[in-house]
This record gives structure tokens, C-alpha cells and sequence, in this order.
């Protein structure tokens, strides 16, 4: 075995794990029981020792095929030779959220022929505990159960419908097929007493998970020129929000480089609060209030942690835990020899004032379309504000969390601006009390010293941080966040610098990084491919329409063959980073429907 490109894989989930499947059948990854749990599949770190589950047709000069099936999360993969054309169905079984009980954490794998006499092998390998426990297995009546050493991880069950064979701690099983047969696959922990899973009742529970896929996306209300790929989002988005907490993990992986061989290898398997404003912004523009309020809910619960800097932290786990101590796996090779491999993320303990203003934001919006904020949330926007108008100008890590030193960075200049701007707003539209007074003038100083104090004369352009010629990317967010008109002739000379030493056609980098060294790190990394779509969006608000909707298109282009993408894009096209990853798709639906607005000529309904 050989690692895959990132871009060959599709996910499947059910709200609380995700799993990785590539075109060639193998679940490569894996997180169990949650999606910042311990792997049980990681050879997508270490193709070698990560541990897989395998279903491999024997067919020569054999061509794949993979799609999700219409409007749901639930993946095919097809296999086609002279001699024989089969099926793997993969999915997570997920019923309606109105059930109250635990339901089975499971994957279910059907291969299925549907011409000719198909021989395959099956081998499922799970290590445990990040591929640091062993296991032994037994295998009983069809049910092969794994027993990790030690009780270091719960036991896990593999049912299945053809006869298997232990072969030192896997399980493996080969088995030919005629047309029209199947063989299904049940994976998971152990299940409530001990029962084995129905297997006559698995084609309910897939209409079941089809129909819970498919009532949901119906709900959306864009029916714009780009649908397919919009829908395709929002239902990844889906994915990635906890079905228990409402929180949103920034990807379900770890690890996954940033330039092949590199070492910008980062654990995104928490929940960033600068991910809230953009979720909120685009899951209501798609009308899923219902999850804009969850997610609120559970952002609302964080104002009043006590962080060690500030009353809101960078990040936290799914659960609203604050600790999340980095640490290397020295024992996976990682993705394609990239080392070092971390889970956790130290960046948790950083001062990124960028928060305050996204959380902010995102407040604004859930109460501007949603239930109105609570006495005690928004005294708690009280205790938030006042530690930030003490502390706005403080040097911090930023949007990129470096690790080069603190500096004072524009973007967190403007979202402090953002959070009293939507404060003001909010007290306004709902005749809340607070020091109105106060927190305008802390707001029109901040707007003064980006102005005065981030504005390069020589340039003609707003620079990264204070004092320096460097530009940044997160830049774009200015007339998307309301602070400075598209139009404005200093907005559009920034532009235009930005344009002429950080964009290639449609592929943005967030800065300079072998120039201005910022982070702290060695090499390189590719092009961001959220700032590719901040762009097209900034491009459409300024009015060049035919531009935007040219460099849309070709973005679109760089999706993976499910409509998917990771972080960001090689020189050569290759996805990077973590796979994949939900400010991506969250720009990607804010680009596309306020584009596909604009070309029609109407009025955007959503404004901040």
C-alpha cells in the first residue's frame, strides 16, 4: 500500500465521527468514537502501521468511480473491468434527531456486483489508540471482536455477512460474488447487549439515513446557478457540526501537511471560534436557523470560561473543554514522510483578539434571525467588551496563529472593531442597555488607528501588521465585514497590491511566508483556499462582476472529484492541509450566493 493524494478521498459521518474512503475502497482514516477521539484507521499518516479497512475487488485493468448519492453524505464507489462491474456503498447510519435514544456509532459496507463473477479480498486492520495499543481478536458467529491491550480503548465489532478468518489481530476474508449478490460489513463499538446489528434491517436504516440526508438539504433556499456545489457543502458543513454539543471542528483530520515533507502539520479536529461568524453568515444564508441557534447555543456557553487570556479562548474541544496540549506521534512516518505528526494544538494557548470580534458577530447574527439574546448572555457581551476595550492594543499571535511573536496584526484590529461595531448595532435594534457611550468611542478609536496606523502611504495599501510592508490576505475581509466600502478608492489600491504579490489568477496565499518569515516556521505552504473565495466575493462587491464569476468557475475546478477541498492547493493543483475542511466550504457558500445575487441583479437579503 501506497498513500493516496489527498483529493481521492470522500468522507462519510454520522454527526459524531467522520471516516476517510478512498477511490480504491480503503477507509484510511478514522476517529472513534468522536471526531477528536483517538484514531482506530490513521494509514493515511502511515501507510504502513496506521491501520485500515480494506475492500478490494480482484479485477484487472480495473477504472473507479466515486459520487455521493443525490443529496445525501451516503458514498459509492464503483469498479469496472471486462470481466465484472461491482459497488461498495459506504455510510454511517443516522435517523432522525428527534430520537431520543444512543443510537449505534456504526459503518456499514455493502459491496454489491452487478455484472459478472467478482473475487474479493477484505481486511480489516484497526490500530488503536493512534496506532499505539495493540489488540488481539476473536472471532464468533459472523462477529469478529477487537480487545484492545490493557482496556487502553473500548472494544470494537466487525459483523459481517461472508466468513472471516483472524490473521494476527486483523481480520481478513476472501469471497467471490455472482451478479446480483452482496456482502455487507458492520463496524463499530459493542452494541447494547451484546445483539448483533439486524442485517435484514440494514436496508431500512440506509432509506433512513438517505431520507434524513435529503430532508434536511431540502430545506435550503438557494436554488442559484451553482446548486450542486453549494448543496455539496452545506451537507459536509452538516458533517462536521457534533450532533450532541452543536459545534462545529474546523476538518476531521490532523497532521495532513501543508507542503509535502513539511512540518506546518496541524491537529483541526476542535472548534476555532472564528469559525462561528462565517458558519452563522453562510448556514443562514442557506436558511438553517436551526443550526445557526445550536451552534450559538454552545458558543454562548464559552463567555463565560475563564481562559488564561481573556475571557474567550482561540479554540476548544467539541465537548467546550480549554485544554489541548500538543503533542508529536514520533511513531507515524506521517502523510508522505511529513513530520512531525501532532495531535492537540498549542495554539489554544495564544491571544488572538480576532475572537472577540467573530464572536461578536456571530451573536449579532443568531439574534438578528434568531431568538433574541438573554438577559444574562448579554450580560455576559457586557464582561466580554469591557476586558477588550483594555486590551485592543495589544500585540497578539492573529488570524494565522504565529509563532514568530505577538505583533499588531490589522485583522485584529478590524475585529475588534467588529465586535463594539455589532454590539452598538445590537443594542440598538433591541433597546438593550450598556455604555453605548463607551463603546463607541472605543470604536471609532480603533477605526482611527487602522486608518492612521495600518494605511502604508508608499504602497497605497493596509499592511499586515503595524510598522511593516507586508500585505495579508485576511485583508479581504474588510468590506465583508462592513468596516470600509468595496469601492472605496483605498480599499481598491489595496486590492490591487494584494492582486500583484499574493494572487495567482484565482489562487490567493495568505502572505508572504519565505519573505516575511511571520510565523516562526521553515519553508513553505501552498495557496489558502479560503482567500481564494474571499476574493471572488470582494471582486463581485466591487462590482466586476465578469471577473468574479470567471475566477469562481476556475475555483470550482479545483474541487476533488466529490466537490470537496482541503485547506489549501499546491503549485501543481494538489490538495493540502487538512481533508476537508469547513472554512473552505463556508467560503465557498458566501462567494457563491452572493455572486449568484449580484448577477441576478437582486438585493442580498443577509447583511450584517
Amino acid at each position: 500500500m501506497s498513500f493516496q493524494p489527498i483529493e481521492n478521498y470522500g468522507v462519510i459521518g454520522n454527526m459524531r465521527s467522520i471516516a476517510l474512503v478512498s477511490t480504491e475502497g480503503s477507509i484510511d482514516f478514522l476517529c472513534y468514537p468522536d471526531f477528536d477521539s483517538p484514531t482506530v484507521f490513521a494509514s493515511l499518516l502511515d501507510d504502513k502501521s496506521g491501520g485500515c479497512f480494506q475492500i478490494e475487488p480482484q479485477l484487472t485493468n480495473m477504472r473507479i468511480r466515486q459520487l455521493y448519492l443525490p443529496d445525501t453524505n451516503i458514498l459509492l464507489t464503483r469498479f469496472l473491468a471486462e470481466e465484472g462491474v461491482a459497488e461498495l456503498t459506504d455510510f454511517m447510519p443516522i435517523e432522525a434527531l428527534e430520537k431520543e435514544e444512543e443510537q449505534p456509532n456504526e459503518i456499514v459496507r455493502t459491496i454489491s456486483v452487478i455484472r459478472g463473477n467478482v473475487h474479493f479480498t477484505m481486511r480489516c486492520r484497526p490500530r488503536f489508540n493512534y496506532a499505539n495499543c495493540a489488540h488481539r481478536a476473536e472471532i464468533s458467529d459472523q462477529c469478529a471482536t477487537f480487545l484492545p491491550v490493557d482496556n487502553c480503548c473500548p472494544p470494537m465489532t466487525l459483523y459481517s455477512t461472508v466468513s472471516m478468518q483472524e490473521q494476527s489481530g486483523d481480520i481478513i476474508s476472501d469471497f467471490t460474488l455472482q451478479s446480483g449478490n452482496s456482502a455487507t460489513f458492520v463496524f463499530g463499538g459493542l452494541r447494547p447487549q451484546g445483539l448483533p446489528p439486524e442485517m435484514a434491517l440494514l436496508e431500512e436504516r440506509f432509506q433512513q439515513t438517505s431520507r434524513f440526508w435529503k430532508n434536511w438539504i431540502a430545506k435550503s433556499k438557494y436554488k442559484g446557478r451553482w446548486r450542486e456545489m453549494v448543496q455539496r457543502s452545506a451537507l459536509m458543513l452538516k458533517l462536521l457540526i457534533h450532533r450532541k454539543h452543536g459545534s462545529l471542528i474546523a476538518s476531521p483530520t490532523f497532521s495532513l501537511p501543508e507542503k509535502i515533507g513539511g512540518v506546518r502539520n496541524w491537529d483541526y479536529r476542535y472548534t476555532w471560534l472564528r469559525d462561528a461568524a462565517f458558519t452563522l453568515y453562510a448556514l443562514i444564508r442557506l436558511g438553517f436557523v436551526d443550526e445557526a441557534e445550536a451552534f450559538i447555543d454552545w458558543l454562548k456557553g464559552r463567555l463565560s470560561d475563564d481562559a488564561q487570556r481573556g475571557p474567550l479562548q482561540v479554540m476548544y474541544g467539541i465537548d467546550g473543554r480549554q485544554k489541548l496540549d500538543e503533542i508529536t506521534l514520533d511513531h507515524l512516518c506521517g502523510y508522505e514522510n511529513s513530520r512531525p505528526v501532532r495531535i492537540g494544538n498549542a495554539a489554544y494557548q495564544q491571544l488572538q483578539l480576532d475572537i472577540y470580534g467573530e464572536m461578536m458577530d456571530s451573536v449579532y447574527l443568531a439574534t438578528k434571525y434568531g431568538h433574541a439574546v438573554s438577559h444574562v448572555g448579554w450580560q455576559n457581551v457586557h464582561r466580554l467588551l469591557e476586558w477588550l476595550g483594555k486590551n485592543w492594543q495589544r500585540p497578539d499571535e492573529g488570524i494565522w496563529e504565529v509563532r514568530g511573536g505577538p505583533r499588531e496584526f490589522l485583522h485584529s484590529r478590524l475585529m475588534c472593531w467588529v465586535a463594539f461595531d455589532r454590539a452598538l448595532r445590537l443594542a440598538q435594534k433591541r433597546s438593550l442597555s450598556g455604555p453605548l457611550e463607551r463603546w463607541q468611542q472605543t470604536r471609532d478609536e480603533i477605526r482611527h488607528d487602522i486608518f492612521t496606523n495600518f494605511w502604508h502611504e508608499k504602497l497605497q495599501a493596509f499592511v499586515q501588521s503595524k510598522g511593516s510592508e507586508d500585505l495579508d490576505a485576511s485583508a479581504l475581509l474588510m468590506p465583508m465585514m462592513r468596516f470600509i466600502s468595496p469601492v472605496d478608492p483605498m480599499w481598491l489600491s489595496t486590492m490591487k497590491a494584494i492582486e500583484e504579490r499574493l494572487i495567482e489568477d484565482t489562487l490567493v496565499r495568505r502572505y508572504e511566508v519565505e519573505r516575511t518569515h511571520v510565523d516562526g516556521l521553515p519553508g513553505g505552504e501552498g495557496s489558502f483556499t479560503p482567500c481564494s473565495f474571499w476574493y471572488v466575493e470582494c471582486l463581485a462587491r466591487a462590482g466586476n462582476l465578469e471577473k468574479a464569476q470567471l475566477l469562481f468557475e476556475k475555483l470550482l475546478g479545483y474541487a476533488n472529484h466529490l466537490g470537496l477541498y482541503s485547506e489549501e492547493l499546491g503549485s501543481n493543483g494538489q490538495h493540502l492541509g487538512n481533508f476537508p475542511q469547513a472554512f473552505t466550504h463556508l467560503a465557498l457558500i458566501s462567494a457563491a450566493t452572493y455572486l449568484d445575487r449580484a448577477l441576478s441583479g437582486t438585493q442580498e437579503t443577509v447583511w450584517r
